[in-house]
């Protein structure tokens, strides 16, 4: 695990090498362990390295490395996963090979070197962004792992071709005034995410998942020659279903062998290792399956909070009590988690907004203070459909399809201008009938099914209205941000899936990718942390996809087969209840030990100055906020998120 950046421009010699310093400084954190940098003076190619020894702690898996025949020379942030597999057979074709060490990048060097960099990337299974020189062609490929796991960044900054693995490294390069992504602000707004191919800044873009872009260097110019998917998860996913397990009973062995095969590789580590532990069904399998494989005690690694509503630390303890781990668990007091939020600006690099990004950093760092690599659950709920939008928003679409177009926008119109004094009085009857306090924000709840009634006409808008804050964020925005582009990510219906296939597939390409791997790789590597996750072994992915749907889903819970398995090594009482995600209580800390904080990033003063949001529209979200009756957390944080990290890049 480590981190680049580099850049092909007419530098001199002693200027370039200045330069290669000042945008690698960004980050040390995701290499704290060495510094390299080569440069093509020929040709103007720059490449600096940081590195974090995971795998050959010596000398010889330092990089930038060139290959046997000094053609190729890589930047590799990432694991391959099955090299020692790789070694074998390449041994077995070539004969006796004299290894420099024992590092996984030279052995993707001299499968590259042996069969080019596709039908390498083919073989290989790991988490990766590359960045390759070809010093016979004078052309620099990128290219990204399977499901996006690792970043990578490209774009032009004052006539430099620029690359490198974080945005921050982008900003520090010369001259850089690379404007706002008007496009890229609408769908932040929308999701809490910028998605790829976007950035922040315009002129600047993301390599996607399965992806190699190759760029060719002549003597005037930068040119894309070529984009290549090595890897087509609508592919696989299509020619997984022709293939499918004829029965759970059959499926659920192939399952538990791919699954233990990912987990055997993904502990191999010349530094030590562990794993978070929620509790949940996902994490509490990978450590059941580690535990099983190892000869030791497991490291995990679990955060609580004082808040019980939102403290899961029991359950994860009594995970680790059966299973018998080394298990840490620290309890956090709210001081400690809003310390955190002055950093996330840094941390992410460009606007980022899903509020667990605070405990994920902060667990991070409990688990590096004893380890350097830890695995993770992450992928189980968008390969084994685990989360409950899948059944509510199929059963939403079912009772709602029937009826036309105009017929629910009609009720969404009513719904949504019903006056809040009439869903207050009804709050106030169904809490008193029920003899309990716990049904909250009817109006709020009431409007937001509304506004989707209003908009809904396929299941394209519906996955659409679930995943995302507003139908139209312009209202937001000022007249200068404001744009004619779809306030939505472009997606396409598999005609061969069901409802929640697709939802899950289109939950891989955005939300999984952009929310989630991004937030875990950011707050991991702040920390100098590796993070793994075995579910996203495309095998094991490739076996998700081959069961029915029928399979995962019952009763209207997902996630059957990892159930299923997971009963063989726990009492079912040990995991089986509603999901809860991994929060805290933001909405609650708006109106309270975070409202100074907040009212300053919304006062009308930096609003204005700032000249994007429109301080009426989201005062008027401020002001309902702290009323107590509407609950706007998750669009407030967009756009404090948005504020905090805008306001430090100036």
């Amino acid at each position: 695990m480590c981190g680049f950046v580099g850049f092909i421009g007419k530098k001199s010699t002693s200027e370039s090498q200045n330069i290669l310093k000042i945008i690698s400084q960004p980050i040390i954190h995701r290499g704290p362990d060495s510094f390299g940098t080569w440069s093509d003076e020929n040709f103007g190619f720059h490449v600096a390295f940081r590195r974090l020894a995971i795998l050959d702690l010596t000398s010889a898996g330092e990089q930038p490395m060139k290959s046997e025949s000094r053609r190729y020379v890589i930047t590799f942030n990432g694991e391959i996963y099955n090299f020692k597999f790789l070694k074998i057979q390449l041994e077995k074709k070539y004969g006796h090979i004299q290894w420099r060490g024992n590092a996984d990048s030279e052995v993707l060097l001299y499968l590259i070197e042996k069969y080019g960099l596709e039908k390498a990337l083919e073989q290989c299974v790991g988490m990766f962004s590359i960045a390759l020189w070809d010093r016979k062609l004078n052309e620099l490929s990128l290219a990204r792992d399977r499901f996006g796991e690792k970043p990578l960044y490209y774009g032009y900054i004052d006539n430099n071709f620029v690359f490198g693995s974080d945005l921050e490294s982008f900003k520090k390069f010369p001259n850089f005034d690379n404007q706002l992504c008007k496009k890229a602000i609408k769908l932040f707004l929308n999701y809490s995410y910028v998605p790829a191919p976007l950035s922040i800044f315009k002129d600047i873009l993301k390599v996607e998942p399965g992806t190699i872009l190759t760029f060719n260097r002549n003597q005037e110019s930068v040119l894309s020659t070529s984009k290549k998917r090595y890897w087509d998860k609508n592919k696989e996913i299509a020619n997984a279903k022709k293939n499918k397990f004829k029965n759970i009973d059959e499926a659920l062995p192939e399952l538990k062998i791919a699954l233990n095969a990912s987990i055997q590789q993904q502990m191999i580590s010349d530094v030590p290792l562990g794993a978070f532990l929620s509790g949940g069904i996902d994490s509490s399998l990978i450590v059941s399956m580690m535990q099983e494989n190892s000869m030791s005690k497991v490291k995990t690694f679990t955060i609580g909070f004082e808040n019980k509503d939102y403290d899961e630390s029991p359950y994860a303890k009594a995970v680790a009590n059966h299973l018998g781990t080394d298990h840490t668990e620290v309890i956090l007091k709210p001081e400690q988690a809003l310390g955190v939020i002055p950093n996330l600006p840094s941390i992410y690099s460009e606007p980022f907004a899903d509020s667990s990004q605070i405990p994920t950093y902060l667990v991070s760092k409990v688990a590096k203070s004893h380890v350097t690599v830890s695995l993770s659950g992450d992928g189980g709920d968008e390969l084994f459909a685990g989360y409950n939008r899948y059944f509510w928003g199929e059963k939403l679409w079912k009772k709602a399809s029937w009826a036309p177009f105009w017929l629910r926008r009609s009720a969404g119109n009513f719904l949504y201008n019903t006056p809040n004094s009439i869903y207050n009085i009804m709050e106030d009857i169904l809490n008193s009938l029920t003899k309990k306090q716990g049904i909250t924000f009817i109006g709020d709840k009431a409007k937001r099914l509304a506004s989707r009634l209003q908009f809904i006409d396929s299941e394209l808008d519906l996955y659409s209205s679930l995943c995302t804050q507003w139908n139209d964020v312009n209202f937001l925005l000022t007249d200068n941000f404001q744009t004619s582009d779809k306030p939505f990510i472009d997606i396409e219906l598999q005609p061969h899936l069901t409802g929640i296939e697709n939802m899950m597939s289109w939950d891989i390409d955005t939300y999984l990718m952009e929310d989630i791997l991004t937030k875990v790789d950011r707050a991991a590597m702040a920390n100098s942390l590796e993070t793994r996750a075995p579910f996203l072994d495309h095998r094991v992915a490739r076996t998700a996809w081959m069961m029915d749907e029928s399979y995962l889903v019952s009763n209207f819970n997902g996630k059957i087969p990892l159930r299923s398995i997971l009963s063989d090594y726990l009492p079912r009482e040990l995991f089986e209840r509603p999901k809860t995600g991994f929060g805290i209580p933001v909405g609650d800390w708006l109106r309270g030990p975070l409202y100074d904080w907040a009212q300053d990033l919304l006062s009308e003063k930096q609003i204005l100055e700032e000249g994007i949001f429109n301080i009426k529209n989201v005062q008027d979200l401020w002001n309902q906020h702290q009323s107590a009756k509407f609950d706007h957390t998750v669009k407030l944080w967009n756009i404090l998120m948005f504020r905090a990290w805008n306001s430090t890049r100036v």
